[in-house]
């Protein structure tokens, strides 16, 4: 989306923390290109971000006119620890209590170009703010997400957009969904798993984003922070996710795969604990193979719920009931020996499990998929 405003945001002083602003556009234009109108008139909730160093925040202030939201609210847990070095929020603030954090909110409505310069940028809203204390005020209890005041706020909101602390990612998630709320937030690409969110990524309630989330994230001191294994999840819809996956047969997977570990076999290997056949990788999916399938979490990115259906997951507790077959003790302390030549016990059960050079071996975390078009074959 074109927006004359953005220039100036990435240029802003400070204007680098946490989720970077550009990681933030790629994401919402993607949004936006599938359908123009998504937040217009639109209350959107950001639960985790102070508005003085969340790119979340800013983001959606600079672009509030183009998007025609209705209001932005931002609430954060403590105060900035650079806040008070751009703008004092509170006006009995002494110079003893300025380094004291104070959870606050703000609510925005509107943004007007107050200093008459052509345009909205960030010295608009500190304009505003400044000039209009109604729109910033303490909060009275911790800024908590779990809060009764944040829990109003979630209540009056229609779409949640942040970064929520990954360690209450769980939490976080069935706060939306209690309330039953449109959402984009960032996570780790292995919360899939979690018992509590695979589910719902079962039944097509919500879904990965457009992105693969942000490999570089940007902490308040500046420094860089590298994390390579997250991901959007949402229940917004966007276009990739009805874009089908572009497959060979498997007959010329098995001649012509990029990968070695499966180019030149005579078969897909087969679990000896699932009725299903091993796909390491999202782009060997076989486009001719009727039965049951298990691909690395990272399909996610290019699932398409019209191509595919999801029919669970290999997981030690067999919520799906789908294994074919469950390891003793004694046999995972057999497996792991044979493997390592020391005593041990390889958790067979935690995953699906393949016969390679005569050992059990069990490989990495996988979901359960099926071809729609094949749905009369099991």
């Amino acid at each position: 989306m074109a927006n004359t405003n953005l220039s100036k945001a990435k240029n802003a002083k400070n204007d680098e923390f946490y989720t970077q602003f550009s990681d933030i556009e790629k994401e919402i234009n993607a949004y936006l290109d599938y359908n123009p109108n998504v937040f217009e008139g639109k209350t959107i909730l950001c639960p985790c971000d102070d508005p003085y160093e969340s790119n979340f925040f800013k983001y959606f202030a600079l672009c509030f006119n183009d998007l025609k939201l209705k209001k932005l609210i931002a609430t954060c847990y403590v105060g900035s620890p650079i806040s008070n070095k751009e703008l004092s929020l509170f006006p009995d603030e002494t110079e003893e209590n300025k380094t004291t954090k104070h959870p606050h909110k703000i609510e925005i409505t509107e943004i007007p170009d107050i200093n008459n310069d052509g345009s909205v940028d960030l010295s608009d809203v500190k304009l505003l703010l400044a000039s209009d204390r109604n729109h910033l005020t303490r909060l009275k209890g911790d800024g908590d997400f779990r809060s009764e005041e944040v829990k109003k706020l979630r209540d009056e909101a229609d779409i949640i957009i942040t970064n929520p602390p990954f360690s209450l990612f769980r939490e976080f998630l069935a706060w939306i969904m209690e309330a039953n709320k449109q959402f984009l937030i960032i996570g780790n690409m292995n919360a899939i798993t979690y018992k509590e969110v695979f589910p719902l990524i079962k039944e097509n309630k919500i879904w990965l984003g457009v992105s693969s989330g942000a490999k570089t994230y940007i902490k308040p001191d500046k420094t860089e922070q590298k994390m390579g294994n997250t991901c959007w999840f949402a229940n917004l819809d966007h276009g990739r996710r009805h874009q089908p996956l572009s497959l060979m047969t498997m007959e010329k997977n098995l001649r012509f795969s990029k990968h070695k570990e499966i180019r030149g076999k005579d078969s897909y290997d087969k679990y000896d604990n699932y009725n299903a056949i091993e796909v390491p990788f999202t782009d060997a999916i076989p486009s001719d193979y009727v039965k049951i399938m298990g691909v690395p979490i990272s399909f996610l990115d290019k699932y398409s719920p019209e191509q595919f259906e999801i029919i669970g997951m290999c997981e030690n507790e067999d919520l799906y009931k789908l294994k074919t077959k469950f390891y003793t003790s004694t046999e995972c302390k057999k497996a792991y020996f044979a493997k390592f030549n020391k005593n041990g016990t390889y958790d067979l059960n935690a995953s699906g499990v393949v016969f390679r050079d005569n050992l059990l071996e069990k490989v990495y975390q996988r979901i359960l998929i099926k071809h729609k078009k094949y749905d009369n074959n099991t």
